[in-house]
């Protein structure tokens, strides 16, 4: 569907946590569920003329030049790889398959997903808001309506030409908001359609192995503590794979990682507070058994002290992610005291964040979280 163009258009997409299947989910058909939460990088765009400037507070605000190669796409004159502009390319090869103009505009991105004081990025998956973000906004400029997969599937697309390694949970999370069970697509066959087939036509091609579905909230008060240690999950999913993808034990551990998250999204389904809890002590167990297999830190001393003051709480608490450092939840039963809890955790060097779950209304075709509307869910 397409609409008018328009001189300026917005757009936010917010941050996001893993409840389980790390690891795991890098690998084609493989399962995971993920939080969308209620913090936010937004990306605005007005129309310029002849040379359009891209201002980043994820690169310090400054701004950057961009024009057009011969081909006509965007480029940044002595930049690599870039998250925003691969974006952009995305979504303008999609206007130009479908006749469309391209245009010049500015382009400014602010960001909710770091530390206040530090300005440290907080393990939110910034990476991938920008990136879905971009992609709302820039679709938006050209008249494009796009429904919540097809922001997924381009951002993915545009995410792949930059870093090759994720799963795309993040994207999902940051796309469909709310909690999301999400099966990983098939990235090998990904590449190979995308040198044979147009934009258009992979939007609408069945992708093998994906699946993304939104869940109904399971009742229970989503926590979660920042330990303040930046991770790198590239670096650590790599390392990761690269010490133990031939081994028989990454084998087991995908297989058990499936059934624990098969269990964990029905239990979810059913609103089974125990069983809910059951697999998360369980996929933190796994985790701690790949981490051992490895030899890579996952569960950080920070993060076990977060699990363990969770855990004397009465809540269900693991790492969250690639875990080394940044964030740990803890799933909170109704009658949890949740201030005492954050108050154990900062005497333990652990800093609470406020956040909850955000979902936008429902996937319509054409809705972007974060224009008019961020309500939260627990």
């Amino acid at each position: 569907m397409s609409r008018p163009e328009v001189p300026r258009a917005s757009s936010s997409a917010p941050g996001k946590l893993y409840i389980a299947g790390e690891y795991a989910v890098v690998e084609p058909g493989h399962q995971a569920i993920l939080v969308a939460v209620d913090r936010f990088i937004t990306v605005s765009i007005t129309a310029a003329q002849q040379v359009g400037r891209i201002r980043s507070a994820l690169h310090g605000g400054r701004a950057l030049a961009w024009h057009r190669r011969q081909d006509g796409a965007a480029q940044v004159e002595g930049r690599g790889a870039d998250y925003v502009i691969s974006a952009i390319r995305v979504v303008e090869e999609l206007v130009r398959e479908r006749g469309g103009r391209l245009r010049i505009f500015d382009l400014e991105v602010t960001s909710e997903l770091v530390d206040g004081g530090s300005g440290r990025k907080l393990g939110l998956g910034s990476s991938s808001a920008v990136t879905v973000a971009t992609v709302r906004a820039v679709a938006r400029l050209y008249g494009l309506g796009l429904d919540d997969m097809e922001v997924y599937r381009l951002a993915l697309m545009a995410s792949d030409d930059v870093e090759p390694i994720g799963s795309g949970g993040d994207i999902a999370a940051s796309a469909f908001t709310g909690w999301v069970a999400y099966s990983s697509p098939d990235r090998g066959w990904l590449r190979r359609e995308r040198r044979r087939r147009s934009t258009g036509g992979l939007l609408a091609a069945h992708w093998p192995c994906l699946s993304i579905r939104r869940l109904e909230p399971p009742g229970l008060c989503l926590q979660v503590g920042w330990t303040g240690a930046p991770a790198s999950s590239p670096r650590l999913v790599a390392g990761v794979r690269g010490r133990v993808a031939r081994d028989a034990r990454y084998a087991a551990f995908l297989t058990a990682s499936q059934d624990c998250v098969s269990a964990l999204v029905r239990a979810v389904g059913q609103g089974d507070h125990e069983g809910i809890g059951t697999q998360i002590r369980r996929n933190r167990g796994l985790l701690a058994d790949l981490g051992r297999a490895s030899g890579i830190t996952i569960e950080t001393p920070g993060l076990r002290r977060l699990v363990e003051i969770a855990q004397d709480h009465g809540a269900a608490a693991k790492s969250s992610g690639a875990g080394g450092g940044d964030c740990g939840i803890a799933l909170c039963p109704p009658g949890t005291d949740t201030g005492a809890m954050r108050a154990c955790w900062r005497a333990g060097g652990i800093e609470p964040l406020d956040l909850a779950v955000h979902c936008h209304d429902g996937g319509s075709r054409g809705a972007h979280p974060g224009d008019g509307d961020r309500r939260d869910v627990g």
